[in-house]
């Protein structure tokens, strides 16, 4: 009995070592395969001054359109003026060499201000630029806002159609600019009274539809909601062809800046609210689960809230672009500085803390309001502006913060320790004159 005994007593051990070995075995298999990285920040431009400073810089790559065959970058931008949220037209910076030189921002007339009657200025904020390889056009999709000459919006929100989808197109070849397009869409009467895509990446699938989300508001007006729109583009005009999961919570003004990205097949969309960031999936790009908070690997929230992320996409990893609390930034509002990138497991929708680096450092002043793209097989960028404005400094523009902020646009480089394969072959060729 004694021999037998032990006998039962080396196979169960046997069998627990083994099946233990099997569930390791299953919870590593589930952690992704880690990209090494690393970041360097750069100054593309800097301007101080006590009546505006740049804001919503994003940057979008033109095949080929630089020196020696390499891309030319454009980042559009524009100014935020004196009053809350008051945003100029349209502007651009540019590089032919990758970043070692810039243009200085260069006014786009086609895309200034607008006017509707005496007093209505219309404006186009909050755009995301980028590549439509189809048909050899940069698309850039923001967001028409309404303002009284003070700089004011929100007293003409309820006016129809004060806040909805607009876009505009650049042609490389003629190096021209088109005018503002506002995209129809249906229901504007009611569920999508107020519908805008603003600073919300979007993306191209390989048949040149566009998967574009945005924000919207019904008439009757109370939290933001989220979905994805579906639509067509032919070099000149988006249509509107269906939308997805209408994504809601109660609080915080909603959900809102949903960004996308794809990657190995699945939809990923980052949410804003109020209180924290959140995260939901999608098989198809318009079909989401319910999102859940942003939280590290760790099982600890991000801390990243009231401020949009971003994705930065590479063909072995995804990363998240996001500031957070908890950085020994309590002095900055609403903790949006540094900015910082991590790696993120596609599996348990985390981000894998023991990735994450500083992007782009913290100098008093707010940043946030950011771009993320690819830009070569071995670069993305994230472009950011520090926020020097008198709604939080009565001195500011009229010299440096006491911690650095000076009014720099940066320009973060992440460079990749292996190629990053998802640049189609036309984002890869020299542009066709």
């Amino acid at each position: 009995m004694k021999k037998r005994t032990s006998l039962n007593s080396v196979l169960l051990r046997c069998t627990v070592v083994m099946v233990g070995n099997f569930f390791g075995f299953m919870i590593q298999a589930a952690e992704p395969t880690l990209v090494p990285f690393t970041v360097k920040a750069e100054v593309a431009v800097q301007e101080l001054s006590p009546n505006f400073c740049w804001f919503h810089p994003r940057p979008a790559a033109i095949p080929g359109a630089g020196k020696d065959g390499k891309p030319a970058v454009i980042v559009t931008l524009m100014k935020h003026l004196e009053a809350n949220d008051h945003y100029s037209g349209l502007y651009f910076i540019r590089t032919e060499d990758l970043g070692q030189t810039w243009t200085k921002p260069v006014a786009i007339p086609e895309l200034a201000w607008r006017k509707q009657g005496d007093n209505i200025t219309v404006a186009v904020i909050d755009t995301t630029p980028g590549w439509h390889p189809q048909t050899g056009k940069l698309l850039v999709i923001g967001a028409k806002i309404l303002y009284t000459p003070t700089g004011d919006f929100g007293s003409l929100e309820k006016l129809p159609r004060s806040y909805e989808t607009s876009y505009a197109t650049y042609d490389p070849k003629t190096n021209r600019w088109s005018g503002w397009k506002e995209l129809e869409i249906p229901h504007t009467e009611d569920k999508f009274y107020r519908c805008g895509s603003g600073s919300s990446q979007w993306l191209v699938e390989p048949d040149g539809t566009l998967l574009v989300p945005v924000q919207f508001q019904p008439k009757s007006g109370g939290d933001y909601q989220a979905t994805v729109l579906k639509c067509s583009f032919d070099g000149e005009t988006m249509k509107y062809l269906r939308h997805g999961t209408e994504l809601a919570i109660k609080g915080g003004r909603g959900f809102a800046e949903p960004s996308i990205a794809k990657f190995q097949g699945k939809y990923y969309l980052t949410l804003r609210n109020d209180q924290a960031a959140y995260v939901t999936t999608s098989d198809d790009g318009l079909t989401y689960a319910k999102p859940k908070v942003w939280t590290f690997d760790d099982g600890k929230e991000l801390g990243s809230y009231n401020t949009q992320a971003h994705w930065l996409g590479h063909s072995d990893g995804l990363f998240l672009v996001y500031t957070r609390k908890g950085a020994n930034n309590d002095h900055i509002p609403r903790h949006r500085a540094p900015m910082f990138i991590a790696q993120v497991n596609p599996e348990t929708l985390q981000v894998i803390r023991r990735t994450e680096q500083v992007l782009l450092p913290e100098r008093g002043a707010m940043l946030g309001n950011h771009g993320a793209a690819a830009i070569t097989e071995h670069e993305s960028w994230v472009t950011d502006s520090e926020f020097i404005s008198r709604l939080v400094d009565p001195q500011a523009g009229t010299r440096p913060h006491p911690r650095g902020a000076d009014g720099t646009t940066w320009v973060g480089r992440v460079k990749w320790s292996k190629p990053n394969n998802l640049l189609s072959p036309a984002q890869k060729a020299p542009l066709k004159k």
